[in-house]
């Protein structure tokens, strides 16, 4: 449970219809089993100590008794366990019949919660022995294993000492309705809601049924678990399946059907609660006093959820093909909008031959393509210095010449060399001041040729390289519109490599071009080469990017704690780099993001294409001024 992972499981027990004793036996194993793996929160099926197809047996009063003790037997043989399960059964209230859910916890009923609504149309006839749940404002009590308990649809059983452990129940059909019981319960702070669940199985109901709990968990913000009753129940007429589902915040974490027994994943209440928080849009409500309490021991739960190594990046090719799609079409149309609003006559972008140069061009070749104009439009600038090789030179050049952009060639070793002069700079002193200014003059000389064409400089850097500040203050950090800006930087090979893939067939050169700049190394390419060779190389000094593009998607997206981020990383990417490794670059990371924020703070216009994006208008406000003390200190634990 530290770092806010919850370990939770849907189980669906053997089950032999009115067998109470047999099925009380096989809940009772089954909690067992989920409390040795380390379970925390367990979902069981509807009415799964007699069986949901029992019919007209349940106004047998052998049966109900035979419910009762069931239930008596499952929290005697569970006394000793902490797994707070939810258990499926008929339940007595004056003269009235309700389908609950027992929420038990070491021998202990925390609470009753009834089926609200209740279907009778088709297969399903529950009305004929069933009552809803009472509505709000009137109490029922049932008298359960020698106690008193509330009938209660809606409650909510908060854990004391996890504060975003808050948990719900609803049971089978009332996820199907626009008034569902778990949206109230969700506005009272649930973060984990159960259904106990009987729902039989017939073609496209398991998607249907998929979309209802994923949706619910992204409405909610909250985590899921769906267990549905399987073998066992009557197949007169329907079969059941045992359709079990784990979903988080709009995500399937886990799935099975027809297997029974358990399926465990983790939900992250931290997370969810960040999300709340941030969104604002579950109103949540006051903690009504009287409400279930339960307790947990902390420990560290296993991750058995899968977390990408490449948060930006989709695995799966056709995913990853849809979201290049997507990403290029919403820069495109951005860049496009921006020209025709200024009647921008040119789209000036300085071409290094690196990557996100490649990208910038490409997407405003895409963007004049929308408003019909020729390639001639775009001004491609290569600007050798002292660090460009004959390599990125030369493919800068045939890309331009490829895509057909008026190409400019401005060496620009002449002039920094006559600035360094000016300002009493040694050539020999390759420190920042060496490097800046080569930058600072590649930006002048853009922007001197927009004005002189009457267009706009097109920005080229990515999100990754603004998470670092590895960018020069006024340098490439400034342009007119910036379309790679929010474009993590693994993401940006990708889009590129899809780019080269759909020119295979209709331009063979253009494609080859761009698979040597996707084999270039990542370099700014201001320090002189070595036998003409790239010699300054952008991982080798802020670290690797698959490593700091995931430590940016869980700090800025997610907020978590170094210490959460480090867990994952280690969880996610510890088969690439080591411990040492991951811990090194995490607190560059840290140190570089707080200490270059005021290049952040005045970036300019650029389209926002996914969840993480810096521009100081809309998405990420901080002071220049912040301290990382806190969260170096909490680095410094991880040693």
């Amino acid at each position: 449970m530290k770092d806010g992972f919850i370990s939770v499981a849907c189980g669906t027990p053997n089950l032999r219809l009115g067998d109470c004793d047999y099925n009380a036996e096989q809940t009772f194993l089954l909690m067992r089993k989920a409390e040795q793996a380390g379970v925390k929160v367990l979902v069981l099926p509807e009415l799964g100590l007699t069986g949901y197809t029992c019919g007209d047996l349940f106004y047998q009063e052998t049966l109900l008794r035979g419910a009762e003790a069931a239930l008596a037997t499952v929290l005697e043989a569970t006394r000793n366990l902490e797994v707070v399960t939810a258990v499926g059964l008929p339940v007595r209230s004056n003269n009235k019949l309700y389908n609950c859910a027992a929420i038990i916890q070491k021998g202990n009923i925390l609470g009753l919660v009834p089926k609200k609504h209740i279907p009778n149309y088709g297969e399903f006839y529950e009305k004929r022995q069933f009552t809803p749940a009472p509505e709000p404002g009137t109490s029922a009590f049932a008298t359960l294993c020698g106690d008193e308990y509330l009938l209660s649809a809606g409650q909510t059983f908060r854990c004391k000492n996890i504060p975003e452990l808050v948990l719900g129940f609803e049971i089978c059909e009332d996820l199907w309705v626009p008034d569902s019981p778990s949206a109230t319960m969700a506005q009272a702070g649930a973060t984990i809601i159960g259904n106990l669940s009987a729902s039989n199985e017939c073609l496209g109901k398991d998607a249907y049924r998929r979309q209802l709990v994923t949706m619910q968990s992204a409405k909610l913000l909250c985590g899921y678990l769906y267990s549905s009753a399987g073998e066992g129940e009557s197949t007169s007429d329907v079969v059941f399946g045992a359709h079990q589902m784990i979903a988080e915040n709009g995500t399937l974490l886990a799935e099975q059907r027809f297997e029974g027994g358990l399926l465990i994943s983790e939900i992250d209440v931290q997370r969810l609660a960040y999300e709340r928080r941030r969104t604002q849009v579950v109103d949540e409500r006051p903690a009504i006093d009287g409400v279930p309490l339960f307790a947990l021991t902390e420990s560290k739960t296993k991750l058995t959820r899968y977390v990408a190594p490449q948060p930006f990046v989709p695995e799966g090719r056709e995913d990853r093909d849809a979201r290049c799609r997507e990403i290029l079409l919403i820069a495109s149309l951005g860049l496009k909008h921006r020209l025709e609003h200024t009647h921008a006559k040119t789209a000036v972008v300085g071409l290094s031959g690196g990557l996100d140069s490649t990208l910038a061009v490409l997407i405003t070749g895409l963007a004049m393509k929308m408003l019909n104009r020729p390639m001639t439009d775009i001004v491609a600038v290569t600007m050798p210095c002292f660090g460009t090789t004959d390599r990125t030179k030369n493919n800068a050049v045939i890309l331009a010449e490829r895509m057909g952009a008026t190409l400019r060639t401005v060496d620009i070793s002449e002039t920094v060399r006559k600035h360094f002069k000016d300002i009493g700079h040694d050539m020999a002193d390759h420190s920042v001041t060496f490097e800046n200014g080569q930058a600072r003059e590649r930006t002048q000389v853009l922007m001197d040729l927009a004005n002189q064409t009457g267009g706009l400089v097109i920005g080229t850097g990515d999100l990754s390289e603004l998470a670092l500040g590895w960018c020069t203050y006024n340098g490439d950090h400034m342009s007119n519109y910036a379309v790679n800006c929010s474009i993590p930087k693994t993401l940006v090979r990708h889009l590129v490599a899809y780019l080269a893939r759909d020119n295979a067939e209709k331009d063979a050169e253009l494609r080859d071009v761009l698979e040597d700049i996707l084999d270039t190394p990542v370099s700014p390419e201001l320090l002189p080469a070595v036998k003409g060779e790239i010699s300054q190389k952008t991982e080798d000094l802020v670290g690797p990017y698959e490593l700091h593009d995931f430590f940016l998607y869980y700090i800025v997206r997610w907020g978590f704690s170094p210490r959460k981020v480090f867990r994952l990383a280690e969880y996610a990417l510890g088969g690439q780099y080591s411990r040492d490794v991951i811990l090194k670059w995490l607190k560059t990371f840290y140190r570089r993001f707080f200490s270059q924020q005021f290049k952040r703070n005045c970036l300019p216009d650029g389209p926002k294409v996914g969840s993480v994006a810096f521009s100081p208008r809309g998405d990420w406000r901080m002071p220049s001024d912040a301290q990382a003390a806190l969260w170096q200190a909490e680095l410094d634990t991880l040693q």
